[in-house]
Order: structure tokens, then C-alpha cells, then sequence
């Protein structure tokens, strides 16, 4: 075992993606649809653009390893119906909104959202569109599933605004595929994206997928091959969590097929080794972009952010988000809608807003989710600067994250210099165990701890 696939082991541990801090566990039901209105209405003055998601919960057949809120069917009327409710609460929210706020970010996820039609896919940005005010140079993306995706929807989608594609790859061995049940060959990817480039999508993404059954290093090798081939301006590598007592159809993926713990480490070397290689910058949390990326000129800048959406180039934006399990995101608060489709359309037929869950941040929450931005998107945390925006002492506040860190400085992943702390290039493979030194969920005793997927 080589140094880096044994810091790789050291430090793989159960942890959060901080995709939100607090994290999403801890959002409670005491946080009700009245408190989410009354939120909406006296944000309306904050000054903070606007970043819409809609979530499209179908797909046209089953991914083994799926981990999304999703639902397979080939009844298409499902999408008409679901469309109607979308409808209604996208109204709703737009009608408590200042018309003068901008959308600078729009994103649709799933499940599939190129499941819709092509003239569904009008008709859902033309429900946005007649509500919001939307920038010309607006960031709008779209996730992707190759299979059963035409010219035309790719064409519905730039028609409506659309310029930014994410294209869910996974991996590209035939025999892993078919473990997983989402056969796609590589020409049928090229084509999707030929297509997209021909129509003139200004940045293309590739997800992939790492511990899959039956994948090694020798596979995963050759699928870097034909990716690294066709150069998508993003990568998102995202590791398999293995859960089929949280999502049950992953008891149809066979245990024993699943890479060890040590062919995943030797799979992220062989990632972190290809893609830096062929001139992609590890951004963090898996996500490369090559260096004239936009987003790797945010994080040089210190403008980048993290929220639901991953990564961003659009730090100062609530979140709107629209549809069953979606999350929404103020300055103060998170919210999150029903989960269930069924109770997601009940609710939204029956005049409200589909509230499930939330959260209003405490002051603590604010200056530790603010540390850890820092941390994962900065790279790095001056602790004057730090402590005197929030009005604290940063050695005393953080006593416990600055007894854990000269750990992670012995190892490599930090800097610790007077008042600064600083990720290293090696410790941008590890922002995650970083970020978990200044979480005070974390440090809370009790059996009733969430379970997070492994950070490596």
C-alpha cells in the first residue's frame, strides 16, 4: 500500500458531503408550512438574487444503485398530472415574491428530467419564465440520462434558455452496466453528446460513478480512456453508497460483485492520477474542471460557493426549489417538501405550500456553516478576518476544531501558519474530513447520529 492509498483508508469514515450545515437529518417537522410562508414574505427585502431547481422525480426504468427520490413508470400521464401540481406551487411561491428579484441560476434534477417531452420541457420553463425574472446570461442546467434522450429534447432545451448539460455516464464496461441496469454503450453516449455540442451547450458535465459492482481498476481505466476522449468541460465522480436498507431496490445489486474497500481506494488514486494528468483541477468534493473553468476562477477568487446545487459560481441566491423532496434555501433557513409524490400533489391541490420539514439556523449555525464554506471552497480560513466579521475569538470558539487539525497537518491535508489555516493540494481530496473538524452536530453524543456515507 502506497502513502496515498493509506491516507485514503486512514481517513475514509462515515461523514457529510455539507451540501447544507446543518445538514439535512436535522431538518424537523416542527418547521411547518406557516413558518416557510411567513419566511418567504420577510425575505423579500434582503437584496439576495434568486436560484430555481425543479426536481423531476421520473425515470423510464430502474438504476440499481439509484440513491435519488425517484420513481419508475411508463405511464406518462404521471408527468402530465405531476406537471399540473408544479404548476400550482410554482404560483404559489412566485405570487409571495418580489418581481423585481433576479434568477441567476436555474437547474433542473431528478430522477430523469429529460424524461419530459420536448414540449413539456416549454412548457415547464414557460411556467417559470411568465413568473420569474430571469437574467439573459442566466446559469440554467438540466441533468441528463442518455438513454431514450433525442435531438429533439436536447433542442427543446436550448430553445427554452438551456446552457449548461449534465450527461450521467456512470461507467462505460458492459458487464457493469448490465449489474447495475443501465445499459448504455459508449457510441450512444458520443452521440448525446455530439449533439449537445453541436447545438451549442456552453458547458457540458459527465457524472461518474465509483465502487460499482464488478468495477476495477484495470475497467475504470479504460472508461477514463474514451471520457478523457471526449472532454466534457466538468467531471462529478461521485462515490456508490451501498444502503438497500434505506433505498430497497439495491438489494438487487449482488454484495459479493462490489469492489473491496481497497480496489475503491486504488479506484480514487486512479482518478485523482487521470484526471489531473489530462488538465482538470480538482475543485473538491470529486468535482474536476479544466482550469479555465469558470468555477476554477470563482474558487482562485474566493467567490465560490456550496449549496444543494453543488458547487456554484452564485454565493448571494435564495433557493426556490419546486417539487416532491426539493429544498429550498434562504439566509436563514432550509426547507424541504414532501417526499412522497402522492402527498406532494395532495398538498399542492389542496392550496399549500408542500411543506415536509425545515430549519432556522441558530447565530452557531451561521458562523460554523460560514467556516466550513470557507474551508470547502476558499481553501482557506484567516482566522482574524474570520473572528472579527463575526464578532468572536476564533482560537477560543473553535477550541475543539484547532485541537484536531495539526492531526490533518501531520498528514499533509493542511497548513496550520499563524492565524491561517490552509487546505493543501493533497487536502482538497479530503475537504470533507476537514469541514468535520468545525461541525458541532458532529461532537453531539447519542446512538440517534445520522448516517452519512463514507468520505472515501
Amino acid at each position: 500500500m502506497n502513502d496515498f492509498t493509506a491516507l485514503l483508508e486512514k481517513y475514509s469514515k462515515p461523514g457529510p458531503r455539507y451540501t447544507s450545515y446543518p445538514t439535512a437529518p436535522y431538518f424537523h417537522t416542527g418547521f411547518t408550512e406557516a413558518d416557510w410562508a411567513q419566511e418567504l414574505r420577510s425575505s423579500q427585502a434582503t437584496g439576495r438574487d434568486l436560484s430555481l431547481y425543479v426536481h423531476i422525480p421520473f425515470c423510464d426504468t430502474l438504476c440499481y444503485y439509484c440513491g435519488c427520490n425517484m420513481v419508475v413508470t411508463g405511464y406518462y400521464e404521471k408527468a402530465e398530472e405531476y406537471l399540473q401540481c408544479l404548476d400550482q406551487e410554482i404560483a404559489r411561491v412566485a405570487a409571495m415574491t418580489n418581481p423585481d428579484r433576479v434568477v441567476r441560476q436555474l437547474h433542473w434534477g431528478g430522477g430523469t428530467p429529460t424524461y419530459l417531452k420536448p414540449q413539456d420541457i416549454r412548457r415547464l420553463m414557460r411556467m417559470l419564465d411568465s413568473r420569474f425574472r430571469i437574467a439573459p446570461d442566466a446559469e440554467i442546467g438540466c441533468e441528463a440520462d442518455p438513454r431514450e434522450l433525442t435531438r429533439e429534447h436536447l433542442q427543446a432545451l436550448r430553445e427554452v434558455g438551456f446552457n449548461r448539460l449534465s450527461i450521467g455516464v456512470q461507467d462505460l464496461d458492459s458487464i457493469v452496466q448490465v449489474a447495475v441496469n443501465r445499459v448504455q454503450p459508449a457510441p450512444l453516449i458520443e452521440q448525446v453528446y455530439t449533439w449537445a455540442r453541436e447545438l451549442g451547450f456552453a458547458s457540458i458535465n459527465m457524472d461518474l460513478i465509483v465502487g460499482l459492482p464488478h468495477q476495477s481498476v484495470a475497467s475504470f481505466n479504460r472508461t477514463l480512456d474514451r471520457v478523457l476522449q471526449w472532454a466534457p468541460d466538468r467531471f462529478a465522480i461521485f462515490t456508490y453508497a451501498h444502503v438497500p436498507w434505506v433505498k430497497k431496490h439495491q438489494k438487487l445489486i449482488n454484495e459479493a460483485d462490489l469492489p473491496s474497500f481497497n480496489a475503491r481506494l486504488d479506484l480514487q488514486q486512479l482518478i485523482h492520477e487521470r484526471l489531473g494528468d489530462a488538465g482538470y483541477q480538482n475543485i473538491g468534493m470529486d468535482h474536476y474542471a479544466k482550469t479555465n473553468d469558470e468555477m476554477v476562477r470563482a474558487q482562485r477568487n474566493k467567490t465560490l460557493w456550496r449549496n444543494f446545487q453543488g458547487y456554484t459560481t452564485h454565493k448571494n441566491c435564495d433557493i426556490y426549489a419546486f417539487g416532491a423532496s426539493s429544498i429550498s434555501q434562504t439566509d436563514d433557513v432550509y426547507l424541504q417538501n414532501e417526499k412522497k409524490i402522492g402527498r406532494y400533489q395532495e398538498l399542492v391541490r389542496g392550496g399549500h405550500l408542500p411543506v415536509e420539514r425545515g430549519l432556522r439556523l441558530t447565530r452557531d449555525d451561521h458562523i460554523r456553516r460560514d467556516a466550513i464554506t470557507r474551508v470547502m471552497c476558499d481553501l482557506e480560513l484567516d482566522m482574524d478576518v474570520f473572528g472579527t466579521a463575526w464578532n468572536i475569538d476564533f482560537p477560543s470558539y473553535f477550541a475543539d476544531a484547532l485541537t484536531d487539525l495539526p492531526a490533518l497537518a501531520e498528514d499533509g491535508l493542511v497548513r496550520l501558519e499563524p492565524g491561517r489555516i490552509a487546505v493543501t493540494e493533497l487536502g482538497r481530496l479530503f475537504l470533507r474530513n476537514i469541514a468535520m473538524t468545525f461541525d458541532g452536530y458532529l461532537r453531539q453524543a447519542g446512538a440517534d447520529q445520522p448516517r452519512y456515507s463514507r468520505t472515501a
